[in-house]
């Protein structure tokens, strides 16, 4: 192989990892924690509102009570659900793949049309960040330039009771947030007693509660914006999801550049403040183009706004617009969008399927299961088979069940119980027997039996199991369910 040849520069330019606005991580790997300045505007105060509104909704969902039960109950003990009035089993289970399938079209629909306006105005990463553990360290660290001052120097004690502050806030935040998240799973009173008692008593919840708490600390107060720029699939499916005509947060390249001081002659409508650098909870420059790690949250907007009215000059120079709007080219309209109009078609078929299965969701189940023992016994020349029904009420009220044995010839069955009432999301099970003339049996029989309920009916179907009177011997074998 020939020799290689490689350009030498008098003055290489900085690595990645310290370049201003290349974002929080490096190529080499290391971290470059930001420091936001604080930013006011329209966009922020708007944020601000959804943030706050979202937060309490989440810590509401829990008392709100639909139909006698909260609004969003997830009793992993007992296997029972309750969502905004409906109510769900450990049966239904298989439901929960239209929910995440539906939610994950849904999403694929709104970064189509509006970019990654869920990660800026939506996802719990951002709003509990920018809500409640932002807020904290400004209140206690100070302003930007104060918060990098006091980095840059030795450890001191103001810095050590400013730091172990901090993070004890950022725990008592995150144990109300566990706390709140427990409330979902366990009932309010149950969780008032709980806090109320030693950990001991409880010891599963208090894990939960430990595990939740570390959790959201080491998330929101630690990890920040590396799980948004490391570990967030849908960040890393923005590439693929945005095309030119979705809604993005853009520097409009034509009017900016080139950039320049405020006195200088021919520039563009940028003056290299970075003031929209600073501001970005991810530490990029929105100048460079739309990037991985921008999160949409509009705090650059803001920034820019602020300085060109303070330059006299129109605001929009980093705005909401998408790559062609920002180009200077028309969008295409909704329909022209193959892109979008595929994710939509998604949606709509998995909203139909979805509204196909909860309108075909059941609101019992009935299955008969064999008693322990013998398949069948002998008495007084007559075959006898022991049955039991589980029946499972999946409504949220007690409902009342009639048993009806199916009429079949030669066969005799006996439900001791034929009418009865199972409590709201309970169960019970009802032995039955079936009977016939050892003489009669010629062969395995399906048994039948009609169960009705509310309006509902449903059959299930068992086998009657002996042997004949010629032979003697069992012509079935048992099969236990």
């Amino acid at each position: 192989m020939g020799n290689i040849h490689l350009p030498i520069l008098d003055q290489p330019p900085p690595p990645p990892s310290q370049t201003p606005g290349s974002g929080s991580l490096g190529t080499d790997g290391r971290r470059r924690r930001p420091y936001p300045a604080d930013v006011s505007g329209r966009w922020v105060r708007a944020r601000r509102v959804v943030y706050f509104a979202l937060i309490a909704l989440w810590a509401a969902l829990p008392w709100i009570r639909i139909g006698g039960h909260p609004a969003v109950f997830l009793d992993i003990e007992r296997r029972s659900f309750f969502l905004f009035g409906a109510t769900f089993n450990a049966q239904d289970i298989w439901l929960l793949f239209f929910a995440v399938t539906g939610f994950g079209f849904g999403l694929a629909c709104v970064t189509a049309l509006l970019g990654r306006a869920w990660c800026g105005w939506a996802c719990p990463q951002t709003v509990f960040i920018e809500a409640i553990f932002r807020p904290i360290e400004r209140l206690v660290n100070g302003p930007r330039n104060t918060a990098l001052e006091r980095a840059k120097k030795p450890p001191s004690l103001d810095s050590v009771w400013r730091t172990g502050l901090t993070h004890a806030l950022y725990v008592l935040a995150a144990a109300f947030a566990a706390h709140v998240f427990l409330a979902y799973f366990v009932s309010l009173p149950k969780l008032y007693e709980m806090i109320r008692t030693r950990p001991g008593a409880h010891p599963e919840a208090f894990a939960w509660m430990l595990g939740s708490t570390a959790l959201f600390y080491v998330s929101f107060g630690v990890f920040r914006e590396q799980f948004c720029v490391v570990m967030c699939p849908y960040g890393r499916l923005q590439s693929v999801l945005i095309d030119d005509d979705a809604l993005v947060v853009g520097y409009d390249e034509r009017r900016g550049e080139p950039r320049g001081k405020a006195k200088d002659a021919g520039r563009g409508a940028c003056v290299d403040c970075n003031r929209c650098v600073v501001v970005c909870p991810t530490g990029i420059d929105i100048r460079q183009g739309l990037q991985l790690d921008c999160i949409a949250c509009t705090a650059c907007i803001d920034a820019c706004d602020d300085v060109m009215d303070r330059l006299g000059q129109e605001r929009g120079l980093i705005r909401y617009d998408s790559l062609r709007g920002l180009r200077g080219e028309q969008r295409r309209p909704w329909f022209r969008r193959p892109r979008l109009a595929i994710y939509g078609v998604l949606l709509a078929l998995g909203m139909v399927a979805t509204s196909v299965a909860m309108h075909r969701r059941e609101p019992f189940e009935a299955n008969v299961l064999r008693l322990p023992g013998p398949p069948y016994t002998r008495e007084e020349g007559k075959l006898r088979n022991g049955f039991e029904l589980h029946l499972v009420n999946k409504g949220s009220a007690p409902a009342t069940f009639t048993l009806t044995p199916a009429a079949s010839p030669d066969v005799e069955v006996i439900i001791p119980m034929p009418t009865l009432e199972v409590d709201a999301l309970g169960s019970r099970r009802v032995p039955f027997f079936v009977t016939m003339e050892e003489a009669r049996f010629t062969g395995d029989r399906p048994i039948v039996v009609h169960v009705e309920s509310g309006g509902t009916s449903k059959d299930v179907t068992t086998r009657f199991l002996g042997a004949s009177a010629a032979s003697g011997a069992p012509k079935t074998k048992e099969v236990h369910q």
